[in-house]
């Protein structure tokens, strides 16, 4: 695999005209936001730049815009706020969709978030036994073991009962520990028997949402900036873009020799790596 170019925030904005920017991981953590994240995003967005926050958050991107304001964020900050969950409730709740309202569904989740079975409106069940579809949209895995989620989702997935997972972060930062995210949760239901449909990053649908609100024409313009490989640099190849990893996140104490094996077994390799998203001078 290509080696990536160590690059400055400076420099990725003489490049690139469009920033698609994670947010876990890259502008903040569980405990609030990055050094320098807060001035780097207004700065770019003082350039000119545009910028769209590619979040893997079930919920939706309302709910996530006030809740990184509410962090210290400037609302004119970023142009858009594209998450998995909204890109789930686009395909689910459109024409062609098979799912019917007022079927039963278990949401699994954290601080206990249903808001993809409401705006579908789903009768929210607690037991997978009950459910005709399984959403999982978040971990609460500092608190549930994931032998505890398996015997969960064990009925659904006996009975073959379709799963949404609209969080695919197979890792997730939780008080400078990384744990087990809602993917790895998603990957237990498949290997119970049950089927799983991916919203989110690595995969194309949140990528294609992404450049049809914000009207991308030149995807040569464009750089994803994340600090996942599996995720944010394999999506980013995917999807045709150029990527830039941040050494902070779920990959800050990896060492280069680690992350080499990472991007030859995920087979994508980023374009740029930078310690952080902020500025020289912060």
């Amino acid at each position: 695999m290509r080696e990536p170019l160590p690059i400055t925030l400076e420099q990725l904005s003489d490049r690139y005209d469009v920033f698609l920017v994670d947010q876990f991981g890259v502008l903040r953590d569980d405990t609030g936001p990055y050094e320098g994240a807060i001035e780097a995003l207004s700065r770019l967005a003082t350039a000119g730049k545009m910028i769209v926050i590619l979040s893997n958050s079930g919920r939706n991107g309302e709910y996530n815009s006030e809740r990184l304001v509410k962090l210290g964020f400037a609302a004119d900050s970023f142009d858009f706020f594209v998450t998995s969950g909204d890109v789930a409730y686009e395909v689910l709740s459109s024409p062609g969709s098979t799912l019917v309202r007022g079927s039963t569904c278990l949401t699994i989740s954290s601080g206990g978030d249903r808001n993809l079975a409401d705006r579908l409106g789903l009768v929210s069940m607690d037991h997978a036994s009950e459910a005709q579809l399984i959403i999982i949209s978040g971990s609460e895995s500092e608190r549930v073991a994931m032998d505890d989620y398996r015997e969960m989702l064990r009925p659904a997935a006996e009975k073959h009962i379709p799963c949404v997972c609209t969080n695919p972060d197979i890792h997730k930062l939780h008080n400078g520990a990384t744990l087990a995210g809602a993917g790895s949760i998603a990957r237990l239901y498949e290997a119970l028997g049950g089927t799983v449909t991916w919203f989110g990053k690595p995969h194309p649908e949140i990528y294609e949402h992404a450049v049809r609100i914000a009207g991308i024409n030149d995807r040569r313009r464009v750089v994803c900036v994340g600090d996942s490989i599996e995720h944010d640099i394999l999506g980013a190849k995917r999807s045709g873009f150029d990527s830039a990893l941040v050494r902070t996140g779920i990959l800050a104490e990896n060492t280069d020799e680690q992350l080499a094996h990472l991007f030859n077994s995920v087979r994508a390799d980023a374009t740029f790596i930078m310690p952080a998203f902020r500025n020289l001078e912060t």
